[in-house]
């Protein structure tokens, strides 16, 4: 189908590719494409550009205007915009998956939904998209994680690469990823409580109401403190802060009695649904090879005192997926079993080849986020040393969705990089 908007056109491709790629005769699963080009564009022969969402587990964002980021590529690219196996319209995963499998089978169909699978997916269809040649790939956060997967395993396939939040952390066990990201939660929250100092005893008044009292969701599931602090899953972009700063200051209807505003707010941020592959599957993107998450994040998480729901007056915690919130959202329970097998599964394939990234020569240039609460900077800095092929750009100025909240500026500095690169 193709659509033709006021300034671009929208054209969906939608193809077949195996669930397992290392059985061609596995069952096949979709694997969706929208392609965008700018309609003063449309008679140019233009380089593809591949977007690589962040995630685990987000499609590409619907877009029928050429703003932010999309703007300036499609100046010089037609783009591509994938839905990620199990997300969007890729052979969706959702409760539905769950129907008639046990957790064994659930898990192991999920095993197949991580980059290494969505580079083949990607490398099996770029032959019918672009006649063979190679295309160049826009990572945002684990949009760069696959990025760097691609260059391992099909370097050939890309042209160049720009990664923004997005270098992955190379050789660095689960356990380590979480514990550095959990320094970076408690800075976050520092820059929270300065802004909001008032919110303190609020939050305290949450706190204490929800362990004292059974308070549900609008999806008529429980609140318990933990997952009340899980809404600081926000903290690393730009509105984060405020966006929970603004439910926190409704949150008392009158009394003791928690505003249904301020339900509906904790809820939104909270829920999983559309997108559980997120929480599913999140400790696996660390679990290169032969090592097991086993719930790093709740062992990181036990390091920090004032994270912990026991606390008297406990922080906020961020992207830390752990048992407990697969016991109340009601899109992750039917995962639940399905989640702890994943978790302590220790026969993974590979999802970086070292040998090939120390000798890749794919230009690629990536912004690292001084403050990125998400993807740790010295690590991304250690892999950025052991690509030769990647010119890093350091920089204090934006948070992790600097490529959504400042996407003029962070785009132009990656392409400028590239330009100067080749001249």
């Amino acid at each position: 189908m193709t659509v033709t908007l006021d300034r671009i056109t929208l054209r969906n491709h939608s193809f077949e590719v195996p669930l397992d790629h290392a059985d061609p005769d596995s069952a096949p699963i979709t694997f969706f494409v929208r392609e965008a080009v700018a309609n003063d564009k449309r008679d140019e022969t233009l380089p593809y550009l591949v977007f690589l969402p962040g995630g685990p587990g987000y499609p590409s964002p619907r877009s029928t205007d050429p703003v932010g980021w999309l703007g300036p590529a499609l100046e010089r690219y037609r783009v591509l915009l994938p839905d990620y196996r199990g997300t969007g319209l890729s052979s969706p995963v959702g409760r539905h998956t769950t129907r008639g499998r046990d957790a064994q089978q659930i898990a192991d169909h999920l095993a197949h939904y991580r980059a290494d699978s969505i580079v083949r997916d990607l490398e099996t269809v770029r032959p019918q998209l672009t006649g063979g040649e190679p295309w160049s790939l826009l990572g945002q956060s684990y949009g760069g994680f696959c990025a760097v997967s691609y260059l391992s395993f099909a370097p050939a396939g890309v042209r160049e690469a720009f990664l923004a939040g997005g270098l992955p952390p190379l050789g660095r066990s689960a356990d380590e990823v979480y514990r550095a990201t959990c320094q970076r939660v408690l800075e976050r929250n520092d820059v929270y409580f300065s802004r909001y100092p008032e919110d303190r005893e609020t939050i305290g008044r949450i706190c204490t109401l929800l362990r004292n009292s059974e308070i549900l969701l609008p999806d008529r599931s429980r609140l318990t403190v933990e997952r009340f602090q899980h809404v600081g899953i926000i903290f690393g972009y730009s509105y984060g802060i405020d966006q929970v700063h603004y439910a926190v200051e409704h949150a008392f209807a009158g009394g003791d009695e928690l505003s249904d505003k301020f339900l509906f707010d904790v809820y939104s941020i909270l829920s999983y649904i559309g997108h559980p592959l997120y929480a599913v599957l999140h400790e696996s993107i660390y679990a290169d090879g032969n090592r097991p998450s086993r719930w790093a994040a709740a062992r990181a998480l036990e390091e920090f005192p004032a994270l912990s729901p026991d606390h008297p007056a406990p922080l906020f915690t961020g992207e830390t997926m752990t048992p407990g919130l697969f016991h109340h959202d009601p899109e992750l329970v039917p995962f639940r079993d399905a989640a702890e097998i994943l978790a302590q599964r220790t026969e993974w394939p590979p999802l970086y080849d070292f040998d090939a990234l120390k000798s890749c020569t794919v230009p690629t240039a990536a912004a690292i986020y001084v403050d990125d609460m998400y993807v740790d900077r010295t690590f991304s800095e250690e892999t950025a040393r052991l690509i030769p092929s990647v010119q890093p750009w350091i920089t204090n100025e934006f948070l992790h969705d600097g490529l959504t909240s400042h996407s003029d500026r962070v785009l132009a500095r990656l392409f400028d990089m590239m330009r100067n690169r080749a001249s």
